[in-house]
C-alpha cells in the first residue's frame, strides 16, 4: 500500500500504550493519529514523549479522523467504539472476543457498511489450524485455562460471587461450561476462549474450564481439538503484565502483528 493509513487507539492503558509506542517507533504504511481514553488528561500525559503530535479526542470523534481503530478499552465500552467505526466502513482491530460474543450484531454492522473486524489472537496459538479444521468437521474442542490467582482476583465472576482465591494452596476450579458462558462471566479474562470458539465449532460447543492455580506463574491455556482432518493439542504460557496480571504481555504484541499484516507485502498465516 502506498498510502499511509491513519490509526487511532481507543483505550490507552496496558495494551494501548505498548501499541502506541510501536506505532511511534515506526510501522510501514501506518501512522498513529489520535487516541481516546476514559481519562483524557492521563492519555495526553502518556503521549508526552512521542516524536509526533498525537491528538487526544473524545471517543465519539475518533472514527471520524482515522482509517483504523485499535480497540483495547474495557469490555463495557466495546460497542461505543466498534459501532461508529464500522458504520463508517473502517477497520476495527480488537482483542475482545468476549465482547463480540456478547454483541454478535456487530458483525452485521461491519458487513452492511463495508467495515472489517480483525480479532487479534496472538495470545492463543494454533487458530490457523482450528479455522482450517472447521472447513470440514470438528468433533470437539476443549480448553483448560490455569491462571495465577492474582490474574483472576479482579475478574467479574470472582468479585460478584465473593470467591476468595487470595490464599489458595492448591488449584481451584472456578468455572466449567461453554466458552460463551465463560466469556459472559469472565469478559476480561478469557478472550482467548472466545476467539477459539469463533474460529472453530462455535462458542456454545467449545468447552472451557478455568482454574485459579497457585502453582502457576503464567496464564496457561491447554487446547485439545479433535477433527476429521486432524487431532492436535496446544499449550501456551503467557507472561502476565505487571500493570494488569490478567493481561498477558503477548496480547499487545498480537495487536501489533495484526496491524503489520494490514500493510505488509507478505502475510504468513492469519
Amino acid at each position: 500500500m502506498k498510502n499511509t493509513l491513519k490509526v487511532g487507539i481507543a483505550g490507552f492503558g496496558t495494551i494501548g500504550q505498548v501499541v502506541g509506542q510501536a506505532l511511534n517507533d515506526g510501522m510501514e504504511g501506518l501512522e498513529l493519529t489520535a487516541v481516546t481514553s476514559g481519562n483524557l488528561a492521563k492519555a495526553k500525559a502518556n503521549l508526552s514523549g512521542y516524536s509526533n503530535s498525537i491528538d487526544v479526542v473524545a471517543a465519539e470523534d475518533l472514527a471520524d479522523i482515522v482509517d483504523i481503530v485499535i480497540e483495547c478499552a474495557p469490555t463495557s465500552a466495546f460497542m461505543s467504539v466498534a459501532e461508529p467505526t464500522l458504520k463508517q466502513g473502517k477497520i476495527l482491530v480488537t482483542v475482545s472476543g468476549a465482547a463480540i460474543l456478547q454483541n454478535p450484531s456487530i458483525v452485521d454492522v461491519a458487513k452492511n457498511n463495508g467495515g472489517q473486524i480483525i480479532l487479534a489472537t496472538g495470545a492463543l496459538l494454533g487458530l490457523d489450524a482450528v479455522r482450517a479444521a472447521a472447513e470440514n468437521t470438528i468433533h470437539s474442542v476443549t480448553m483448560v485455562t490455569r491462571k495465577p490467582p492474582t490474574s483472576l482476583t479482579k475478574a467479574k465472576y470472582i468479585v460478584e460471587n465473593n470467591i476468595d482465591i487470595s490464599n489458595l494452596t492448591e488449584p481451584l476450579q472456578v468455572f466449567k461450561g461453554s466458552a460463551r458462558e465463560g466469556a459472559e462471566k469472565f469478559p476480561s479474562n478469557v478472550n482467548v476462549a472466545a476467539a477459539l470458539g469463533l474460529a472453530g465449532v462455535g462458542a456454545d460447543k467449545t468447552q472451557l474450564e478455568i482454574w485459579a492455580d497457585p502453582t502457576k506463574t503464567r496464564n496457561t491455556h491447554y487446547i485439545n481439538v479433535d477433527a476429521d482432518s486432524a487431532s492436535f493439542s496446544l499449550t501456551i504460557e503467557n507472561v502476565p503484565t505487571i500493570e494488569n496480571p490478567g493481561t498477558g504481555r503477548i496480547t499487545a504484541l498480537s495487536v501489533i502483528t495484526a496491524l503489520r499484516s494490514i500493510t505488509t507485502p507478505l502475510r504468513v498465516g492469519s
